[in-house]
């Protein structure tokens, strides 16, 4: 099992479906071997762009196999454990095989909107049950609430296997807060691929990335150019992806990654319902934006493959 870093840019990994919408894990292997290539540095296996909330648990198992069995070991693993039901996921963490996994990521409780109290608890027991780090995971977006800065760092201060956090909130007063104040030990990731270069120009340590499904390689170089300190190097790099950050989410995540993924012959254009393919004007605008960005082979052209290759 690889060591884990939380430096650099993590992919949360898509679940693809056929157009049947059983699981393509075919089309996973593809994935993950894509992603690996784009020389990624960890994975996050079953996490919201995973479409989890859909998936039956024997599918879930099936996949952790199967991402577990493609990578070997290459980069680090990381699964998303989380719900709104806090002994649920204590009783998962205790009974769930978590070999070939380096730490959990577990989203702040949805739904029911817990007091910071309750949030507080609600870590403060999945930290006693993890045999395994724990990665906070604060989306007020999808969760309808917000994990203030005071409960981060009380959690970040108070529990030695917390030993970081995926934030998504888009307060860049509270995210600050936070890089400022936490223990040493404990480091914040972008939770959100638009603005992960001014976040790490405040000192986050990374991304775990939607849009690295699809551009592993050239959203990863931006991060790592940012660790190096290189921002201004970085910043074209952020500014080049700046309309597409837009249109993977106008209409939902995974949406509009699918669809990218898809253009570049990677995955079928496939979800489960609730959701549901983006819209045909968001379809014709990614590629549209795609193609501006990347070009077929001349091989590629005369074979009508649809995989696109980044211009010179």
């Amino acid at each position: 099992m690889a060591e884990l870093s939380l430096k650099g840019m993590g992919v949360a990994l898509v679940t693809p479906f056929k157009q049947d919408k059983t699981v393509d894990f075919e089309a996973l292997r593809r994935m993950v071997e894509y992603v690996l290539e784009g020389q990624t540095d960890y994975i996050v296996v079953l996490g919201t762009t995973g479409e989890t909330p859909t998936l039956f648990p024997e599918e879930k198992a099936e996949i952790r196999k199967t991402i577990i069995e493609t990578n070997k070991g290459r980069v680090p693993l990381v699964l998303g454990v989380g719900g709104n039901n806090t002994q649920a996921i204590v009783n998962e963490l205790q009974t769930l095989d978590l070999s070939g996994f380096s730490a959990v990521l577990s989203v702040v409780p949805f739904y029911n909107k817990p007091s910071q109290e309750g949030l507080y608890r609600h870590y403060e027991a999945i930290s006693g049950a993890s045999p395994l780090p724990v990665i906070l995971y604060n989306v007020p977006g999808r969760t309808g609430v917000n994990m203030t800065a005071a409960t981060t760092l009380a959690l970040a201060r108070d529990f030695e296997n917390i030993i970081g956090i995926k934030e998504a909130s888009g307060n860049f007063a509270q995210i600050e807060e936070i890089i400022k104040n936490k223990p040493e030990r404990f480091e914040v990731i972008s939770g959100d691929d638009s603005i992960t270069y001014p976040l790490m120009t405040l000192g986050a340590v990374g991304v775990i990335s939607v849009i690295g499904n699809a551009f592993p390689m050239e959203f990863g170089r931006m991060v790592r150019l940012c660790l190096e300190g290189n921002y201004q190097e970085a910043l074209p790099i952020h500014w080049r992806f700046n309309e597409l950050f837009n249109l993977l989410f106008v209409d939902g995540n995974p949406a509009g990654v699918k669809c990218t993924l898809n253009a570049l012959g990677l995955i079928e254009n496939e979800l489960r319902l609730p959701l549901v393919p983006t819209r045909m004007s968001t379809n014709e605008k990614i590629h549209a934006l795609l193609e501006s960005l990347y070009t077929p082979s001349a091989h590629e052209r005369h074979s009508g493959q649809t995989r696109l290759r980044p211009r010179d």
